[in-house]
């Protein structure tokens, strides 16, 4: 009980810091997730069509997913990004990629072939079958997939903090630096209720983009 009186007074009394520390994560979320939506869907659906593609592309997605978090920021270090915003975003981008790219083609592959084999005998071509087909059929898988990466990326951006990126991880970093347990809520908190937010809005997305006949 005391623990959680100290925390909210050093919300009111830090408010400011604390608005600007949460709108810092939201521009650490929002770059590189954009950028992994950007990228990846494209290539991904390129991918569905030039087979060849894919091997490389879901290799590079998971090798990047496999770097310990901390390393891959390291690693955007050692690559000569020195501090700051930039490495940050750079990593969280690659962060984000694979379960956007995995998702993205589980939901285009799993399209029924029946339906793909009618809409074909409907003298439909290879993209209009993608665009009026297999797209709004594996929408819902994609935003599935992105709904995951945004989560894990709320999560991960407080890292970013490490090296100098700021965001919540200040926060964090600051009180257990003077090993003050309120200090550390006071950037653990906005962070839960970031990723619960985060996936409540795209959990609302993916319910208005999965066509009718498809919803549960």
């Amino acid at each position: 009980m005391v623990l959680i009186q100290h925390t909210w007074q050093f919300f009111l009394s830090h408010s400011h810091q604390v608005v600007k520390a949460t709108l810092q994560q939201l521009y650490l979320v929002g770059i590189p997730m954009g950028l992994a939506v950007i990228v990846a869907i494209p290539l991904t659906i390129l991918s569905t069509r030039v087979k060849a593609l894919y091997g490389p592309v879901i290799w590079f997605a998971n090798a990047m997913q496999t770097i310990p978090s901390l390393a891959l920021l390291a690693l955007m270090i050692a690559m000569g990004m020195g501090i700051g915003t930039v490495p940050a975003v750079v990593a969280l981008f690659l962060y984000a990629l694979m379960p956007i790219v995995r998702n993205t083609y589980v939901g285009i592959q799993g399209v029924d072939e029946g339906v793909k084999d009618a809409a074909r005998g409907m003298g439909v071509t290879t993209w209009q079958l993608l665009l009026i087909v297999e797209l709004p059929l594996a929408l819902r898988v994609i935003i599935a997939g992105v709904r995951s990466a945004l989560v894990a990326t709320v999560g991960f951006a407080t890292l970013a903090a490490l090296i100098g990126a700021g965001g919540l991880g200040n926060l964090i970093m600051e009180g257990m630096g003077m090993a003050s347990n309120s200090i550390v809520l006071a950037g653990t908190i906005p962070a839960i209720i970031l990723a619960f937010l985060a996936d409540g809005v795209m959990g609302r997305v993916e319910k208005a983009l999965t066509p009718r006949g498809l919803r549960v």
